[in-house]
């Protein structure tokens, strides 16, 4: 049976350009929706987190003006079961990568803060893609494939096809302006080979075996082509 390793960000704010702390944290829709999908097919997923920190939600993702009261509530109920399960995530940096087939890295502003920089995730996302496991992330999450560099300092995916949070949709956001970076500009000047679909809609990208989403939307979507590549 296939297991899955889901990285959630540590971080509880984004430090903007002037200093202030933008509370975050991790995409309600990003973490939950592929939790759906994966239970469905009947494969299991941990969570871990740099430190083995408590995950927290960024309230805007919940936001009932923006997504709609029904919905709001039901995704709060998902996140009230899991409680214990996010207060309980393992250490990134002592997981026993052969344990699992695929790693998955939800969204939120979060990872800009903390997956963006976090050695451990490199390391980890370095040896899943090289023994020929699945990668896969979402939205934001993608900041957390930046720090995946060689031992010659070559980066994992350079070259590689994939999506993540475009700087039109940053901007449509309305943080563009205080981002200390933008996720799209930096993977490309990074050397990634980027593309990207109408702002807002779903969109992913299938390399291999990285998968990426390119916004909330995407996160069911990217889920499904994960669970195909472990099936196959």
């Amino acid at each position: 049976m296939p297991k899955i390793l889901t990285v959630l960000t540590g971080a509880d704010h984004w430090t903007l350009s002037d200093g202030t702390k933008h509370p975050t944290g991790f995409w309600a829709e990003e973490l939950l929706a592929p939790l759906a999908v994966f239970d469905e097919a009947g494969i299991d997923v941990d969570l871990a987190s740099p430190g083995g920190r408590t995950p927290v939600v960024d309230e805007g993702s919940l936001d009932p003006g923006a997504i709609g009261e029904e919905e709001s509530a039901k995704q709060r109920a998902a996140l009230d079961a899991l409680q214990g399960r996010l207060a309980s995530t393992l250490v990134l940096a002592d997981v026993d990568l052969d344990d699992y087939d695929a790693v998955f890295v939800p969204g939120g502003h979060g990872p800009m803060e903390d997956l963006a920089v976090d050695d451990d995730l490199g390391r980890v996302l370095v040896t899943m893609l090289d023994a020929g496991k699945v990668v896969s992330s979402v939205c934001h999450g993608p900041a957390g494939l930046l720090p995946a560099t060689r031992e010659d300092g070559s980066w994992l995916f350079e070259g590689r096809e994939l999506t993540a949070f475009t700087d039109a949709e940053e901007k449509q956001a309305g943080l563009a302006d205080k981002a200390p970076w933008l996720l799209e500009s930096r993977l490309r000047e990074s050397g990634a080979s980027f593309s990207s679909g109408e702002p807002w809609a779903p969109f992913v990208v299938v390399d291999g075996r990285l998968v990426t989403g390119q916004n909330p939307a995407s996160s069911t979507q990217a889920a499904q082509e994960v669970v195909k590549l472990l099936q196959g």
